[in-house]
């Protein structure tokens, strides 16, 4: 008979762990990319959109890396909503100038009709990161999860308040899109875009409701559907099937409401922005 050698178990390893992260509260909305980039993951970028909520016009989405060390040259930096239009524009020059990257993709009303507003914005955001002319070591985006991203990320709640790349990028998309806005009320003046920017306010369904919807309406939205019908007017181009949807909640853009139960969304419900 043979016996069995048993060997006497060696000493247990520790277990490696990867090093902590302090978030330095002190440092405010700068505070999360601050602590990226010191564990080796910038640079960072921020996403955001703006025009989700509206039934006209584009939905535009933009990416931003900012330097680490500029939080007092962009003193004021904020959630674009929350800043009065002169002061996004100021900051829009200033972001411009002093952002290490950044990328602006608009995506148009017929595109938003085929694919759907929320998918458009997956994808909006996917581009503007692809556009950035350095890959980015890590993705920072407003409120939901985007899948397909070619770097780290994490949906930020609110990250238009609290991290400076995402509130940069919320300047650049809204700043470019109002100003696509006020030149498309230049073609179109009956519907007032300059004002309200495309988005259901009283004046806005009032409008649709006078003249019919014009081609840079979503014809994917109940709202700009049901103006069309009293005008007999049908979709000017491809409106994916089963896409339209009512969002009897409404939409708020800027601080003034929409009439109760025309605004006019897709699928998916709509956001402010």
């Amino acid at each position: 008979m043979t016996a069995t050698m048993r060997t006497a178990p060696g000493p247990r390893l520790p277990v490696p762990r990867p090093p902590r992260a302090v978030v330095r509260s002190s440092t405010g909305t700068w505070a999360l990319q601050s602590t990226l980039v010191r564990r080796g993951l910038g640079p960072v970028a921020g996403v955001d959109e703006a025009g989700r909520g509206a039934c006209a016009g584009p939905l535009v989405i933009a990416s931003c890396v900012l330097r680490p060390g500029d939080v007092r040259r962009l003193d004021g930096l904020n959630d674009s909503k929350l800043m009065t239009a002169a002061a996004r524009d100021r900051m829009f020059d200033l972001v411009l100038e002093r952002a290490v990257d950044h990328a602006v993709v608009v995506v148009d009303a017929a595109e938003v009709d085929v694919i759907g507003v929320h998918v458009a914005n997956i994808e909006g955001m996917r581009r503007a990161v692809a556009r950035l002319a350095e890959h980015p070591g890590y993705v920072l985006t407003d409120g939901f999860r985007v899948p397909g991203l070619t770097a780290p990320n994490l949906a930020v709640v609110k990250g238009d308040q609290a991290v400076a790349c995402v509130a940069a990028a919320s300047v650049l998309a809204k700043v470019t899109r109002d100003r696509i806005m006020a030149g498309m009320h230049e073609d179109l003046p009956v519907f007032g875009f300059d004002v309200h920017k495309g988005y259901a306010t009283a004046d806005h369904s009032a409008a649709l409701v006078k003249h019919g919807p014009s081609d840079q309406h979503r014809w994917s939205y109940a709202n700009v559907v049901a103006a069309a019908a009293e005008h007999g007017m049908r979709a000017p181009r491809r409106v994916r099937s089963g896409l339209l949807h009512l969002d009897r909640a409404g939409v708020v853009q800027n601080g003034v409401p929409p009439v109760s139960g025309v605004a006019g969304s897709q699928a998916g419900g709509a956001r402010t922005a």
